[in-house]
């Protein structure tokens, strides 16, 4: 097996590393393994709604990165005390493509450096029962890509403020997270720093897995730049993929209260409706009409709130106030 060290902590560019990858391979028995740290970012699960999974009061205030990977599961906050690895294989016909295949050879090295690691349930690696790893799937064809995390010395004082979705707001059918009492490596390690624990974590995989430790070639690298800005740095990818939702938002007004819903799909403004004790002086069906296949996108949505010219809908608004409403409740 190949081995690749990836050097940025840049999520978009690193996941995108694994696409080009898993999209490249192409004969039976081709296989890399890839270890790669995120800088401080929020990564969701393919099928989640993403405004229902992340704070999106902190994560603008702290300009934490949201996106989203191409495996199932839950969000999961990276940091540089988060190493990931990522297996990526072209497979022969039968093979096993259990996720214990390749949490086992993880758990082994682990083992010989003191870590008493265990698997438990289908893709998690727990010691003392609690856990300090997840792991997710893809297939397509005879490819695979099983990826997870190895949390060494991760900051979850805030994991709580980040990953606290609002319930009240956003409802959909998308998959939510499952919150898992998590722990660090570090703390079974206290002799160690954990830049030293991370690096011997490091030297240790390398040294069980991989047979060969190589650069990322020059032109999947390029292609990698290039899907990074084309998929995993945009809204559409982050949050525009999520399951079609409702939003509900509300505020009382020195003019009334104002409650605004809407179904979202496809990242758009499927319907829309305002609701409140509001007075008003034109239909507010106008105003639904103009927002109907609207990015659900905070600038998207200013923009036809100005153009419409919101506050003529309602008796004793002001435009300011509006807009700030919707621009305090939308996500980038």
């Amino acid at each position: 097996m190949k081995g690749i060290n990836i050097k940025t902590h840049d999520p978009a560019y690193n996941l995108a590393v694994e696409e080009v990858l898993f999209n490249s391979l192409s004969e039976v028995g081709e296989e890399y393994f890839l270890l790669w740290q995120n800088s401080p970012s929020i990564i969701v699960g393919r099928h989640q709604n993403t405004a229902e999974e992340v704070n999106e009061q902190y994560v603008k205030e702290h300009h934490i990165p949201v996106v989203r990977r191409t495996t199932g599961g839950g969000a999961v906050f990276h940091d540089l005390g988060n190493l990931n690895f990522s297996f990526l294989r072209y497979m022969d016909k039968g093979e096993d493509t259990s996720f214990s295949r390749y949490i086992n050879p993880i758990i082994q090295a682990l083992r010989s450096i003191g870590i008493n690691a265990e698997m438990s349930g289908r893709n998690d690696m727990l010691v003392d029962g609690k856990k300090f790893s997840g792991n997710a799937q893809k297939k397509s064809g005879r490819k695979i890509l099983q990826h997870g995390t190895i949390l060494v010395a991760l900051d979850t004082s805030n994991l709580t403020d980040m990953l606290t979705g609002n319930p009240d707001k956003y409802q959909s059918k998308g998959i939510a997270s499952h919150k898992s009492r998590v722990v660090n490596l570090i703390e079974f390690m206290p002799d160690l720093t954990p830049a030293e624990l991370m690096e011997k974590i490091r030297n240790v995989l390398m040294r069980f897995l991989v047979d060969e430790e190589i650069e990322l070639p020059q032109g999947l690298a390029e292609k990698a730049e290039q899907l990074a800005d084309k998929k995993y740095r945009t809204w559409e990818w982050n949050f525009g993929k999520s399951p079609a939702f409702q939003v509900k938002l509300r505020k009382r007004f020195s003019f009334g209260a104002v409650d605004f819903y809407a179904d979202i799909k496809n990242g758009k403004i499927e319907h829309c409706r305002f609701y409140g004790d509001f007075f008003a002086d034109k239909d507010v069906a106008g105003l639904e009409e103009a927002l109907k296949d609207t990015l659900f996108r905070k600038q998207d949505v200013l923009n036809v709130l100005e153009q419409a010219g919101a506050a003529e809908y309602f008796i004793g608004a002001k435009q300011e106030d509006l807009m700030e409403f919707f621009a305090q409740s939308i996500l980038e």
